[in-house]
């Protein structure tokens, strides 16, 4: 009898594990992203892709080196498209006859360089097809565009599926403007779980690209912004000679002249000095509630890079869809029903 009670009170203690365990495996698989998710996918199964990251990085490499501004390009996509609701390649997504891409509207505008999310999609197809969705190629193609740019490796999870509908009817819900108050930006990003320092942090972006004129010369006409530094006017003057530019026309202010190409804390000694282009920049070096951070960022980058690396981390993994939500699209500008 006790020999008996023994087995059974093991195949309870068994149970009891097992119970426990498949509870973690599920809460992991509800969770939907890992890493490595298609190299450590069955080799035979139909979402195997093991090559998948390294073909991305690759083409990465290839298309920076003969454009140096997809980087740029890459950077903002991953703010634009996982701040809006969901990590889910929506921004790729043309208009319809029914529903305007959000690649058009004013909150985009400057976007550009999609053509080259597309070469890297041919070139997963060739290997993969079917495999890798849109929205994993935007995230890695913007961790890989950082590293391109001189800035931190940032190991990501994978695993997102492609939405369906673009989001351009609520995007001015989530993506706040340049030109909005320090208190919406900050509330805009706490609702993705990112904190003060991770919005100090990912405003770091600004220390690459450039900002078209339309965009500043509110501050230059018809009167000088008294907040601009006095010597970093002239040359934003001569760049933005007209009071209303062209949208079309090639006129633009780097927003780092020291370091253009480098993902670097140039950026906040920049806006300490009054060199800000954009409001938000101003407001972001005098603010009482980022100013802190901003002086902090400005002497350590190693603190830039391990803020920006957890915000881009949390801002990658926002409400994404996995499983079976969504789909694999076969073109990123185009949902599979419409292909």
């Amino acid at each position: 009898m006790g020999s008996r009670a023994l087995v059974f009170f093991l195949f309870l203690s068994f149970l009891g594990a097992s119970f426990r365990y498949g509870s973690a495996a599920q809460d992991e698989q509800d969770n939907g992203l890992v890493m490595n998710f298609y190299k450590d996918s069955c080799p035979q199964a139909e979402d195997s892709c093991p090559q998948a990251e390294d073909i991305i990085k690759e083409q990465v490499r290839l298309l920076y080196k003969r454009h140096k501004n997809t980087a740029f390009s890459w950077l903002r996509n991953i703010f634009h498209d996982c701040a809006v609701q969901s990590c889910d390649a929506s921004l790729l997504l043309d208009s319809t006859r029914r529903s305007l891409s959000e690649k058009e509207t004013d909150r985009s505008f400057g976007l550009r360089n999609f053509r080259y999310i597309e070469t890297i999609k041919e070139a997963l197809e060739r290997e993969c097809p079917g495999v890798v969705s849109c929205a994993d190629i935007l995230v890695l193609s913007a961790r890989d565009g950082i590293v391109s740019l001189g800035g931190p490796y940032i190991p990501l999870k994978t695993g997102r599926r492609d939405g369906r509908r673009s989001r351009a009817d609520i995007l001015e819900e989530y993506l706040p403007d340049h030109n909005e108050s320090m208190s919406v930006v900050l509330e805009r990003f706490a609702a993705m779980g990112i904190d003060t320092p991770g919005v100090v942090a990912l405003l770091g972006a600004h220390s690459v690209g450039r900002t078209h004129c339309v965009k500043l010369v509110h501050r230059l006409y018809p009167q000088v912004d008294p907040a601009l530094n006095p010597g970093h006017v002239e040359h934003m003057l001569y760049k933005c000679p007209d009071e209303i530019p062209d949208p079309k026309a090639v006129q633009y202010v780097r927003n780092d002249r020291g370091t253009p190409m480098i993902l670097d804390n140039n950026y906040y000694r920049n806006i300490l000095d009054n060199k800000g282009l954009l409001i938000v920049d101003h407001q972001l070096a005098t603010d009482k509630r980022t100013k802190p951070y901003v002086k902090k960022m400005a002497k350590k980058q190693d603190y830039f890079f391990k803020e920006f690396s957890r915000a881009i981390t949390i801002l990658s993994e926002n409400n994404p869809l996995t499983g079976t939500k969504g789909e694999i699209r076969k073109q990123c500008n185009v949902a599979n029903k419409l292909h």
